[in-house]
């Protein structure tokens, strides 16, 4: 079975950083693209990084204005998302996504906070 598990969430102080994992289990993480959203309370959920399935090619929202890097370590099945100088509105749920054949798979997300 598909199986996506985040970790690294957390309390975070305004312009600290912090670095989310996404451990994959199932299928090989390798064979496809891989994403991070998050979703705010009342807010809807948004992408904020993809990474291609060598895990050269990524992308990010603007609204991360290139504080976060989203990384991949294949060997480990695992995709990461690093986020330096954090803000309160970066406070949310983050979210591992998969497309694998059709199917979309999520995390259980994981909590981020940042506040004092």
């Amino acid at each position: 079975q598909v199986q996506l598990v985040e970790s690294g969430g957390g309390l975070v102080r305004p312009g600290g950083s912090l670095r989310l994992s996404c451990a994959a289990s199932g299928f090989t993480s390798g064979s496809y693209p891989m994403s991070w959203y998050r979703q705010a309370p009342g807010r809807e959920r948004e992408l904020v990084a993809t990474i291609s399935r060598v895990g050269i090619n990524t992308s990010y929202a603007d609204s991360m204005k290139g504080r976060v890097t989203i990384s991949r370590d294949n060997g480990k099945n695992t995709i990461y998302l690093q986020m330096n100088t954090l803000k309160p509105e970066d406070t949310a749920v983050y979210y591992c996504k998969a497309d694998i054949r059709g199917i979309t798979y999520w995390g259980q997300g994981a909590q981020v906070t940042v506040a004092s």
